[in-house]
Order: structure tokens, then C-alpha cells, then sequence
């Protein structure tokens, strides 16, 4: 098969091929289709159609969380490209790599009312890097080219945009073969200083009460390991979205407030966004402790409000850091008691926690459909992948799951959930489950109109009519728009959506039902994806929050 007679396009896929980047999420359109023919043809890329541009880009999150790599995803000239943004926003607030490429009319037409012509680079803030090719004729426009795909490509962890202008004709391929392409490699760099990790250190074996907090990251054995072994000295609070651990953090914060004894004297923080609401006010209100923020880029974030030192670091380098000297020093605390008591504290209350919340007994509700995924999936899946779309789902994940929970926290949005999953779906032979709400569900539904998604996929709608999370807000219950206009209250069904996309649909409407669905839910061997749709009362929800509430703190 014959490449494209478009030089900037075959220097691209060279070049993408030589960076290591094996996926393409690609929508459908006419002027790339010289880059999309090109991505089919090269035997390293392995190709995902897509055709809701906004769906593609969280397909392309899904697939790089999966694969650990850069993905590329790419879309037609015009209005396509600004679909993405959603996604590639969150890519970015996640340090995600991706490769956005957008095919463009010539420079000549842009804003001559032609037809798909927009001003596309650069266009959002939210790159890293944007570029946009030239069309080469001679040798120095050729170097151009392959310079500024090697400088987006470079950069591996946040989204980047090449912007490809295409001049009729389109639709030549009788290129034999890729170029060969000079290939520009960014080394790793050494993040963490001596300086800074012995600056870190001796703070640390001073303090009283110390502790680290881990906001969301990427996950694998080595960081598990070295926060496991942290936290056997210090207290580490973290989410399922850094570590396997539901250690129900937004409950353990409200039991101690007003308690002095659990106040730090010095936090250790780095990663992306904290779900719990209640840690950040706590720490915001902790003005006495010393705040140091562990930043890859040296930035700061004063999430706190009180930062008082910046580490250019990766959390992984901090807790590496901090695991081994622990290991090697096992004295190193000047104040020993203080230390392994304040560490014994904020055991002992998890303790508590966990036990209080295995003793509740749980009326049907979202709280109770959660719990018994995780229970049984930990017994019959447990290295199946958990996806949890934002709201009230992320939360009760946070409670129940003991499996470590991709979420897209880096912007909070409703949209794309339900998309991450499905493409990461595409990377991987495990199971991927997707707890998600009706509004994030319904509002992507665009998501399962793949027909590539298969069986390992499976969806756990919380169906209670309406975005039930505005619900706990007790002063919007005076307002005539809290209903219809805030919660968005609804009677719509996914049975319908499920037979249209060919997916495997199961309803419960109480206990019994729901423990059957979730059975089949992570046990049928199935080829096509299963949605389980789960129908609650929100008022019957909220009620079982607060009294799940009342009676852990009782």
C-alpha cells in the first residue's frame, strides 16, 4: 500500500512512528484523509475510528491511560478541532500525552469564507506545544518540518497540537515509502535535587505530626510499594486515584474536625486534584503547618493556601526518596513518640471507619448498588480496571472501592467519562468497569457508537433520575429551579441507547436485581460491551448518605 504524495504528512508519520507512538483515535473527514490514510496504511500505528470528535478525544485519554504512552488523535479542518478541547483540558491537568492533529486549509483561505476555514494554532492555552507545518518545497522548509514535529513530539507528558495545512489535490497515495527522518530524544531529566531532598529531610525527621497527601497520579507497583512503606512511618492520606485504598479520606476529615491532636505541623503534598472537599478546607485552615509542594514543573500551586516550599520533583522521586531513607534510618524521627503517635491516631480512626462502614446496614440506594460492586468485583474481578464518572459516583467510589479508580478529576467535567473508558477498553484484555451517573452517561452516550468496543467493557449506570448530587445542597431546595432546571430531573431510560449500539442491557430496580445484574456483570463472557442500568430514588439516596454519614460519626 501506497503512502500519501503530501511531504509534510509523510514526515509526520514518520516521525510519530519513530517516537513510539503506536494508536491513532481517528475521526472522519475530507481534508485529512491524506493523514488518516497514512495511519492506516503504516503497520505501527494501529488505527481507532471515531466519529464524535468530543467522544475521540477522551477515547485518546482512555487509550494513552491504558497503554502508559502518547496517543495521537486526529480530525478534520474547522469546528473538529475545537471538539477536542474538553479532552485535551483534561489531559493536561492529568499530565496526559497526547497528539492532537488537526488537518487545515491553506494559510491563503483561512477567513476568506471558505468553507471549514478558522483560525486553528494556535488555539488553546491548554497545549504544551502547538506547531504548524509548512508545506515544504526545499530543503530548509523540509528541515522546519521535521523540526517542529520533533519538538512537539518531545514532550511527553501534557497534550500537544500539530496543525497540518493540506493544499488540494488530497487524494494521491503513490509514495512508495516514509522518509527517513531525523529523530530528536528528550533525555530524562533528574527532578529532585540533593539540595532539595536533604532540605526535605531534615524538615521532615524534625516534625511533630507530619503528613503526606497525594492528590491524583498514575499508579504502578513502584510508587505502590513506596507509599506503602511511607505510610508505615508517616501518615499518608490519599485516594483511590493515587493508590489502592479506599480509605473514605472525606469521612476521616470531617470525625476530626475540631480535634487539635490530628492538626499537622508539617504536609508533604504533591499530584493532581483531591476529590475531598472537606481535606482542602482543613488543610486550608491548618495556617501553622509547613506546607511543601512537590511540583514537576517547579511551579507553584498553592492549593492550601499556605505553601511554603517548592520541590521540583515527581511524587514518584519524592516517595522513592523518602522510602529508602526510611528504610536505611530507622531512628531518624528526632521526635519518635510524637510522630508514631500522631501516625496512630489517624490509624486507629481508619479503623474505625472501615469497621463502622462494614456494620451499616444499607438500604437500597446508589451507596448500597456501589458497595456491592466492589465487594463482589474485589472476589470475582480483581484486576479489572474501575472507571468512575464525576459526582456522586467518584465519591462513593471513594468510600467502597479497595481498586485504584481512573477518573477524569483534572477539570471535574461531566463530559468524556464514559468515553476514557471505552478507549481504554481498546488497550487491554482485562475488564473495564465504568460506574457512571445518568446526566455524564446520557450527555456521551456518543461514546458506545463504536462498533470496535467489545465485551470486555462493562457499564454501571446510577440511574436516579436526575443529576441527584445537587441534592445535598439544603438551601437550593427553596429555589423552583432545583428540579428541572439544576438537577435536570428526567425519566429517560439507556434501554433504548443499549439496543440501538448493540450492548448487552440489564435493569434493576432493587437489591435482589441489582445483585443478580452485577453477577453477570463481572462474570459473562461476552462480545459486545453490557450496560446494567440500576434505578434509584435520589431523595432515597440522599437520605441513606446522611444516615451512612450520622452513623460513622456515631
Amino acid at each position: 500500500m501506497k503512502y500519501s504524495d503530501k511531504e509534510n504528512v509523510n514526515t509526520l508519520t514518520a516521525l510519530l512512528v519513530a517516537h513510539g507512538i503506536g494508536h491513532a483515535v481517528v475521526c472522519p473527514g475530507s481534508r485529512n484523509a491524506p493523514i488518516v490514510h497514512n495511519l492506516g496504511v503504516c503497520p505501527q500505528i494501529i488505527c481507532h475510528p471515531v466519529t464524535d470528535e468530543r467522544s475521540a478525544g477522551f477515547y485518546a485519554l482512555g487509550l494513552s491511560q491504558a497503554t502508559k504512552g502518547k496517543v495521537a488523535v486526529c480530525v478534520t479542518s474547522g469546528s473538529a478541532l475545537l471538539n477536542l478541547l474538553p479532552a485535551v483540558a483534561e489531559a493536561s491537568y492529568q499530565r496526559v500525552g497526547m497528539v492532537v492533529i488537526s488537518a487545515d486549509r491553506p494559510l491563503q483561505w483561512i477567513g476568506q469564507q471558505d468553507g471549514q476555514t478558522i483560525p486553528q494554532h494556535p488555539v488553546s492555552r491548554f497545549f504544551a506545544k502547538e506547531v504548524s507545518l509548512p508545506e515544504p518545497s526545499n530543503d530548509e522548509e523540509r528541515w522546519l518540518c521535521n523540526r517542529l514535529v520533533n519538538e512537539a513530539l518531545m514532550l511527553s507528558d501534557r497534550p500537544v497540537h500539530i496543525n497540518v495545512p493540506i493544499s488540494e489535490p488530497l487524494f494521491s497515495f503513490t509514495t512508495g515509502q516514509l522518509p527517513t527522518e531525523r529523530t530528536v530524544i528528550a533525555e530524562p531529566r533528574c527532578r529532585l535535587s540533593n539540595l532539595s531532598a536533604a532540605s526535605l529531610w531534615q524538615r521532615l525527621t524534625t516534625a511533630r505530626r507530619p503528613l503526606v497527601v497525594m492528590g491524583q497520579m498514575a499508579c504502578d507497583e513502584k510508587l505502590a510499594s513506596d507509599a506503602l512503606a511511607v505510610a508505615s512511618r508517616v501518615v499518608v492520606l490519599a485516594e483511590p486515584l493515587s493508590l489502592k485504598s479506599a480509605t473514605m479520606l472525606d469521612e476521616a476529615v470531617m470525625a476530626v474536625a475540631g480535634d487539635t491532636r490530628c492538626e499537622p505541623d508539617m504536609v508533604i503534598y504533591g499530584g493532581g486534584h483531591i476529590v475531598s472537599k472537606r481535606l482542602k478546607q482543613y488543610l486550608r485552615n491548618a495556617a501553622g503547618a509547613e506546607m511543601w509542594q512537590i511540583s514537576e514543573d517547579g511551579e507553584l500551586c498553592d492549593t492550601f493556601q499556605h505553601a511554603t516550599h517548592v520541590v521540583t520533583a515527581t511524587m514518584n522521586e519524592l516517595l522513592g526518596m523518602l522510602a529508602e531513607r526510611l528504610n536505611d534510618d530507622g531512628n531518624a524521627f528526632v521526635n519518635r513518640q510524637q510522630v508514631a503517635d500522631y501516625h496512630a491516631l489517624w490509624t486507629n480512626l481508619f479503623s474505625h471507619l472501615r469497621n463502622a462502614a462494614d456494620s451499616f446496614a444499607t438500604p437500597y440506594s446508589q451507596l448500597c448498588i456501589v458497595r456491592l460492586l466492589e465487594n463482589r468485583a474485589s472476589q470475582l474481578q480483581p484486576t479489572a480496571a474501575r472507571h468512575y464518572a464525576n459526582s456522586m459516583s467518584v465519591r462513593l467510589g471513594c468510600c467502597f472501592s479497595g481498586a485504584y479508580i481512573h477518573c477524569n478529576r483534572g477539570v471535574n467535567g461531566i463530559e468524556g467519562s464514559l468515553s476514557a473508558a471505552a478507549g481504554f477498553s481498546l488497550a487491554t484484555t482485562e475488564k473495564v468497569v465504568c460506574v457512571i451517573g445518568d446526566l455524564s452517561f446520557f450527555y456521551d452516550q456518543n461514546a458506545l457508537w463504536n462498533s470496535e468496543i467489545a465485551g470486555n467493557l462493562r457499564i454501571l449506570l446510577l440511574n436516579n433520575g436526575g443529576g441527584g448530587i445537587f441534592g445535598r445542597f439544603s438551601g437550593l431546595k427553596a429555589s423552583p429551579a432545583r428540579n428541572s432546571l439544576v438537577m435536570a430531573r428526567h425519566e429517560t431510560s439507556a434501554e433504548g441507547i443499549c439496543q440501538q449500539h448493540d450492548i448487552y442491557y440489564q435493569r434493576a430496580t432493587t437489591q435482589q436485581e441489582t445483585e443478580q445484574a452485577i453477577e453477570l456483570l463481572l462474570t459473562a463472557d461476552l462480545s459486545r460491551p453490557m450496560l446494567v442500568e440500576c434505578v434509584t430514588n435520589a431523595d432515597i439516596d440522599q437520605k441513606v448518605l446522611d444516615s451512612f454519614a450520622e452513623h460513622l460519626m456515631g
